[in-house]
Order: structure tokens, then sequence, then C-alpha cells
């Protein structure tokens, strides 16, 4: 079979899986980024957002099936993830970073759990997916506000850190909803990353005395990083469905 006999007949993970396999060698479609089959239609390749978030995926696929074994819905796991997001900001603002972070991190593995407990069960929902979306940014409000109001932080970060969140996942949630496409979560860092710094952020701001930092604290400097690389997020999304869906009237 040829490559292109394969390529019009794939998605973008066994593309990813024809880069690593055929004749040993990458083709030039991966080169620039698109896999063209027989009727000329373009298949993104998948970029390093998409393979990362494949790969956590599989892993917690195994998690999300003892879930669903013991009767957790995926809708009950977003709620239980939104009420650590609120524990951890209440931590956060109470100026306990260490016990901030155990809530984030809590907040962030039931995150995990509810979509591949969903894939799981194969009891995904459009509403479910609504709902963890919604849910995801209730939780990045209250626990970059916790950060905010704990005054381990100039508020102009926070806010900004905040809203650069804020709108990396409004720009995709738009390409992806009305843009059809199926998979914007492109950029220069994703959400876990994002959570990442933080933690590593708040576990230095109570290990080091603040100020070791010039003119500022770690959390405050994880912050900023957080909030440029959301903007830079933003702006590569918004370049990416415009690369895809160029000139289009509808879809």
């Amino acid at each position: 079979m040829s490559i292109t006999d394969w390529v019009s007949s794939a998605d973008w993970r066994t593309l990813f899986s024809l880069r690593q396999t055929v004749d040993g060698k990458t083709s030039k479609a991966y080169i620039c980024g698109m896999a063209r089959t027989d009727t000329g239609e373009q298949h993104p390749a998948p970029t390093l957002n998409q393979r990362k978030r494949q790969l956590y995926e599989d892993t917690f696929l195994v998690l999300g099936r003892v879930c669903f074994r013991l009767g957790l819905s995926p809708n009950f796991l977003t709620a239980v993830s939104a009420v650590c997001a609120v524990l951890s900001g209440v931590f956060f603002w109470k100026g306990l970073m260490l016990w901030g972070v155990f809530w984030l991190l809590a907040a962030a593995f039931t995150d995990m759990l509810d979509g591949s407990t969903a894939r799981a069960g194969n009891v995904d929902t459009v509403f479910g997916g609504i709902l963890d979306h919604v849910s995801d940014r209730y939780g990045e409000f209250f626990i970059l506000a916790g950060i905010t109001l704990s005054g381990a932080v100039h508020p102009g970060w926070g806010i900004f850190a905040l809203f650069g969140m804020i709108i990396a996942s409004y720009t995709r949630a738009a390409a992806e909803s009305m843009g059809k496409m199926e998979n914007c979560a492109v950029g220069i860092m994703g959400r876990l990353e994002k959570f990442i710094l933080i933690v590593a952020g708040s576990i230095l701001e109570h290990y080091l005395p603040t100020g070791t930092w010039p003119r500022g604290s770690w959390l405050e400097f994880a912050l900023i990083i957080v909030g440029v690389t959301s903007f830079i997020t933003a702006i590569q999304r918004l370049l990416y469905a415009r690369k895809i869906l160029g000139n289009k009237r509808e879809v």
C-alpha cells in the first residue's frame, strides 16, 4: 500500500506513527507540517502539544477504566476537580503555599481523570465536554485569584496571568466550535505546563525568602512566564486556525 493510500484513511495519530515507521524516513509532507491525500485534502501533522496530550491521555486511560468500574462518573470527577481548585485558591489566599500546591495538583489530577473515565467507559457527551471546559476556567480563576489576594504577587501580574490563560483557552474553544476544527491544542505551552510553573514558583516561594528574585517573588516570576506564554499560545492558535481554515466562508 502506498503512503497516499495510508494517509487518505488516517487520522493525525496514525499520521504521527507513519512518520516514524514508513521506510524509516520522514516524508516531505511532514517537513512542511501537512499531509496531502489523493483527493487533495490536507491533514495537519500532529503538533508537540497534541502529541503530549495524546501521551497523557493514553497514560491515564488505565486509571479511567478503574474509575469507571468504581462507578465514578466523568461529571462527578469534574465537580471534584472544581472543588479542589476552590480549596487551592483558599489556601493560597491564606498564604499556605504548600497546601495550595497540594489542592492544585489534586485539581489537575482529577481534571485528567474525568476525560479518561469518559473515554474508558465510552460515556463522553457534548454537555460533559462543555461542563469540563467551564469548570476549568472557574478553577483557573479561583487559583489565580487566591494567589493574587495572598499578597505574594503584584495584583497586576495576577490579572495578567489569569487573562492570558483564559484567552488562550478561549482561542482554542472558538477555533474548535466556530471553525469546526478537530483539535487546536497547539502553542508554546499547555495548561498542564502552566500549572507546573505555578507549583514550582509556589514551592520556591515557601522555601526561599521573598524578594530573592530581583524586584519580586519567585511566584510572581512564575506568573509572568505563565502570562507571556499564554498570550503567545493564543497568537499561535490564531495563526494555526488561519492556516487550516484559510478564507473559508463557512465550515
